[in-house]
């Protein structure tokens, strides 16, 4: 049970497996980054942080435990013999192993595989019903030193790419299983090493040679790769979102606003033209007399320019006001000059009125009094 929980181990550490991590009890069974940035305390617990299947056997006494913090692994129990297990499912699926199966993977097996798909070479990569074993770190790393695009279609490259790729994928997996997954050992050259740093504060956006890195997103899949290394010499995927690791922006100065530095000015060279007011305070030119004089002049007649025309509308509309007034004015007047006339003429008329009916009243009296008489 050693040998079988050991072997794992060593494959789980070469490949960067994200779905789970095998722990013995004693031991340490890689020697990953993510070992390393686990805390003492975690190193301690047993059963592990995340622990999800734990194993006990009597003889030898060994405890193993299964951890699996994204919960993307699973576990099956197979009745089988240990040696003959991968002739079982799930891992009967599975393609070969470059490290186990050297003698099924092949250049001749590589080529034929991606002659056979149109899919970008990094996805042909992680499909273990193609290749067991490779991971994203592993399958970066292969295309980095094959200096192939992570996004060409896989059924677009040469036989001598193809070549590079197959070379390229046998030494990256022999080394990292004959180093257990140490990455302390791994060529400082290695792309392993600076592909960590995605979207974290200080991270390496550029290789010691000063070529930079970038990352490729398609389908929810991300790729690091060096652009001026992997170029493309084939069709890639459509719709490829690209984002460069940028290290080295400069730090703002704390407190406020970077201060602008003052240039001194270079003997024999032109002056820069001013672009327009600045924040900064301005410097009051003192004219010559005879400037003075004839800027003096200038505002008199300005003056006097503005003055008359802003006087003249006012002028006219005032004349057409007052003749409007009078207007308005002769017309009242004459209204009501007509209307006293007319009130005076009535008043005659009524006195005159009063007059006959008083004249015939009195005739009427004198001519009962003759008739009475």
């Amino acid at each position: 049970m050693p040998e079988i929980a050991e072997g794992k181990s060593s494959q789980q550490g070469r490949r960067g497996n994200t779905f789970g991590w095998i722990h013995i009890r004693g031991e340490q069974t890689a020697y990953t980054n993510y070992y390393k940035r686990m805390s003492d305390e975690d190193k301690a617990a047993w059963p592990p942080k995340y622990w999800k299947f734990h194993l006990i056997t009597e003889d030898p006494a060994v405890e193993v435990a299964f951890t699996d913090p994204r919960r993307f692994g699973r576990v099956r129990l197979v009745d089988c013999p240990g040696d003959s297990i991968r002739k079982f499912s799930p891992l009967v699926e599975n393609g070969p192993d470059p490290v186990v199966d050297p003698e099924v993977f092949t250049e001749e097996y590589l080529r034929d595989k991606m002659r056979s798909r149109h899919v970008p070479i990094k996805a042909l990569l992680l499909d273990q019903t193609v290749i067991s074993g490779i991971g994203n770190w592993v399958a970066d790393e292969t295309l980095y030193h094959a200096r192939l695009h992570p996004e060409q279609y896989c059924d677009d490259f040469n036989d001598e790419q193809i070549k590079q790729l197959y070379e390229s994928i046998r030494y990256v997996c022999q080394f990292a299983v004959d180093k257990l997954g140490d990455s302390d050992q791994f060529p400082a050259d290695w792309l392993f090493h600076y592909r960590w740093g995605k979207g974290s504060k200080g991270a390496v956006g550029h290789l010691p040679s000063g070529e930079k890195l970038a990352w490729l997103t398609v389908g929810g899949r991300t790729s690091c790769y060096v652009p001026e290394r992997q170029k493309k010499s084939g069709r890639v995927v459509p719709g490829v979102k690209e984002e460069l690791v940028d290290s080295g922006k400069e730090e703002k100065p704390k407190g406020g606003r970077a201060k602008k530095v003052k240039e001194e000015p270079v003997e024999g060279a032109e002056e820069p033209k001013s672009k327009g007011p600045g924040r900064g305070r301005k410097v009051k030119e003192e004219p010559t007399k005879d400037e003075g004089e004839t800027l003096q002049a200038k505002k008199v007649v300005l003056v006097k320019t503005v003055k008359a025309e802003t006087e003249k509308p006012r002028g006219r509309r005032r004349k057409a006001e007052d003749e409007t007034s009078t207007t308005e004015t002769s017309a009242s007047m004459r209204t009501r000059t007509a209307k006293k006339t007319k009130r005076e003429e009535v008043a005659v008329e009524a006195k005159a009125d009063g007059r006959r009916r008083s004249s015939r009243l009195r005739t009427k009296t004198t001519s009962d009094y003759f008739e009475s008489s």
